[in-house]
């Protein structure tokens, strides 16, 4: 199949779609996020925007006898289909979630979608990148992004593409500040670029912004962008299940959205890991809100 034209992607509309999934996590209340953001104040400001649309908020099955790794994957294949089917309407996927294990569902949507590997921005204050075999926790949204590039088990594998769902060559992940050496050598030997907290701050924050979207705008088929809210400082955005401290300011992040919307390969933005049992006074949810409207250009621009 041949992709698509990145630059000639146009969007009539954002299309939000929950994925309201705990399952990955050690805490699970992140499954609360998508439900408990809709029923905010935060969106209120957002759901009569005549360009936004909150599609289907999707659950992980809870059958007796499932494991965590089988309600993971239908999950995600179902969130594949969702985005894949947004993607053909000429609507911007805005997936909601949920743990960031839900990110394997996304990104093989879009990957399906365009018919060949993206370039993805991964926005975390962890990598994600464990198979099961170097899992200290066994959490698998400790693995989505190496299932992406085509690692892990393999009930969690293939729901875009066969194989690599992203390019490892136009994969950045931007703000890391947590993580373990296993993961650190598997995107090393796969030639992933990292750009570390402490190269950030050594660097600024703009400079290497800059080299991340050089590396996944240069994708053929187009990019995505995932943001765990725990890439954030806990001040900016208190309500994740996984909160590190010294994270990436506010302005930062939301000027590094609004920068992406301009950039014209871009096919769907994620934002996960939103624990509204842990939020302060809506304070995460209204950030959910500025981050959504930092990408409305998106559609604006391209109609």
């Amino acid at each position: 199949m041949m992709h698509h034209d990145p630059s000639a992607a146009h969007f009539h509309r954002l299309r939000i779609i929950g994925a309201a999934s705990g399952v990955g996590a050690q805490d699970r209340h992140c499954e609360h996020g998508p439900i408990a953001f809709r029923r905010s104040q935060a969106w209120h400001e957002l759901e009569h925007h005549p360009a936004i649309d909150w599609g289907e908020t999707l659950f992980a099955p809870d059958r007796p006898g499932l494991a965590p790794v089988e309600r993971i994957a239908d999950l995600c294949r179902r969130l594949a289909d969702e985005v894949a089917d947004a993607c053909r309407a000429h609507e911007f996927p805005l997936v909601l979630g949920g743990d960031h294990s839900v990110a394997i569902g996304t990104w093989s949507g879009v990957a399906r979608s365009v018919g060949s590997p993206l370039g993805l921005l991964w926005i975390d204050a962890h990598m994600d990148s464990h198979t099961p075999e170097t899992s200290h926790s066994g959490a698998i949204h400790g693995m989505p992004l190496a299932c992406l590039l085509g690692r892990g088990d393999k009930r969690l594998l293939g729901f875009g593409l066969p194989g690599q769902q992203v390019l490892p060559a136009h994969t950045a992940v931007l703000g890391a500040r947590s993580y373990e050496a296993e993961e650190a050598e598997f995107l090393d030997r796969l030639g992933v670029r990292v750009i570390g907290a402490d190269e950030i701050a050594q660097r600024g924050f703009a400079p290497a912004l800059g080299e991340a979207l050089a590396i996944v705008a240069q994708a053929p088929a187009g990019f995505g962008v995932t943001l765990d809210l725990d890439a954030l400082d806990p001040a900016y955005a208190p309500g994740v299940g996984s909160p590190e401290p010294d994270g990436l300011g506010l302005r930062d992040t939301l000027r590094a959205l609004r920068r992406v919307a301009e950039l014209p390969g871009l096919r769907a933005v994620e934002i996960v890991e939103y624990n509204p049992d842990r939020d302060r006074h809506g304070r995460t949810a209204h950030l959910i809100t500025a981050l959504i409207e930092a990408v409305l250009p998106v559609v604006r621009t391209r109609d």
